[in-house]
């Protein structure tokens, strides 16, 4: 019931009849859970309305208070530079008022494993490179992914900036041990750079569209190379613990592929032609940075396989007689990816460990790491050489 201004009286009926127009006193964030569960946290809310990617204090999806985030306990090691936000800035996890299209695209809470064909990428990757321009406006020529135990590169980057997987719409924080899990951006060698510290695997559960992402966003942020590393199973007899491979072929063992599904003309063709998917002229580059380190280099073909288990000896001895060097659980679907959207790719293998049935012994992952520590130190001369000397 409801008293008039010339003090008569009328009936309202809320459920037929409109409310008095006034400003919305609370508003959640755009992708939040509109039930009970919110109830707790709509009184820290800001009065008025709330544009979708403005800061807010309270929870966007993550079910706890924004002003609880901790914003300078992840450092960059060596450099001192803050992680965390420093300055209020545009959502780098909700980027929604600039990109409105991948609302519906970009979920919360993340499922990795839900699948994203090609045609989704544009929309994803506009997302995501907003996120980044909201920190940083370094545009890299060079991307480069580094494997497990591969991550001491990331040290010679001047003047970064790093940003948390978690902080990125649509990735989860990496899983995989050996892997920080975050995206670097700043100069090596001279030359800006992306540098992934960490990757994301299909044995973790992620579809290979959210694995590929990262190589699309180098190309999205303006990228023209990217540098694939992995650690690797010998396959080669010859290939000891320590050897550092560059791959000039690989075979993808996967199953899978980051191209299934309609396509999307705009990053790269339908059908994508495989012939020098690893370029011979940046090849030829990598040979020549080792050269002039001193750092023995092999060549040979690199077998992608799902993982996470080890191979067998059987499986050994397969993957040689199909023409495998080196074998791991990563980098075939990201260099597909990366040819699909136009970046020249090279890489290399580091060899930790001999493939089963040759030495006798378990293969453990503390022995991939123990050998990254050791040759990671070697690779990064040759990458740093091969950087600096880009025309």
């Amino acid at each position: 019931m409801d008293t008039s201004a010339h003090g008569g009286r009328k009936f309202v009926d809320k459920r037929v009849d409109p409310s008095d127009a006034r400003a919305v006193p609370y508003v959640l964030p755009e992708g939040a859970v509109r039930d009970r569960r919110n109830r707790d946290h709509i009184k820290g809310l800001r009065s008025g309305p709330v544009a979708s990617g403005a800061l807010l204090p309270a929870i966007v999806g993550s079910g706890r208070l924004a002003g609880e985030r901790p914003t300078d306990c992840d450092r960059h090691p060596g450099v001192g530079t803050s992680v965390g936000p420093t300055k209020p800035r545009a959502s780098a996890v909700f980027p929604l008022d600039a990109n409105p299209e991948a609302r519906a695209l970009v979920s919360d809470p993340i499922d990795p494993s839900r699948p994203i064909p090609p045609a989704e990428q544009p929309a994803r990757l506009a997302a995501l490179e907003a996120a980044v321009r909201a920190r940083t406006d370094i545009v890299p020529e060079v991307g480069i992914v580094l494997g497990s135990g591969l991550g001491g590169l990331a040290d010679d980057v001047e003047v970064p900036m790093a940003i948390p997987f978690a902080d990125l719409p649509g990735w989860p924080a990496a899983t995989a041990p050996g892997h920080v899990g975050r995206l670097l951006l700043g100069r090596l060698a001279g030359k800006n750079v992306v540098m992934l510290q960490g990757r994301f695997h299909v044995y973790e559960g992620n579809d290979p569209g959210l694995v590929v992402q990262p190589v699309l966003l180098f190309r999205r942020l303006g990228a023209r190379i990217v540098v694939l590393t992995n650690a690797a199973g010998g396959v080669d007899p010859a290939f000891g613990p320590g050897t550092l491979m560059v791959i000039r072929d690989h075979l993808n063992l996967t199953g899978r592929t980051p191209l299934l599904g309609p396509n999307a003309d705009e990053i790269g063709p339908r059908f994508q032609d495989l012939t020098d998917a690893w370029n011979p002229r940046l090849r030829d580059g990598l040979l020549a940075a080792g050269r002039a380190e001193g750092v023995d280099l092999e060549q040979g073909v690199y077998a992608g396989l799902l993982g996470p288990q080890y191979e067998t000896p059987s499986e050994v001895l397969m993957l040689r007689t199909l023409g495998a060097d080196a074998v791991g659980m990563s980098t075939v679907l990201e260099c597909i990816a990366a040819r699909w959207c136009g970046l020249d790719v090279c890489g290399v293998s580091l060899v930790t460990n001999a493939g089963a049935g040759y030495s006798g012994e378990p293969l453990t992952h503390e022995e991939v790491l123990a050998a990254g520590a050791e040759a990671g130190p070697r690779l990064a001369k040759v990458i740093r050489r091969f950087v600096a000397d880009l025309a």
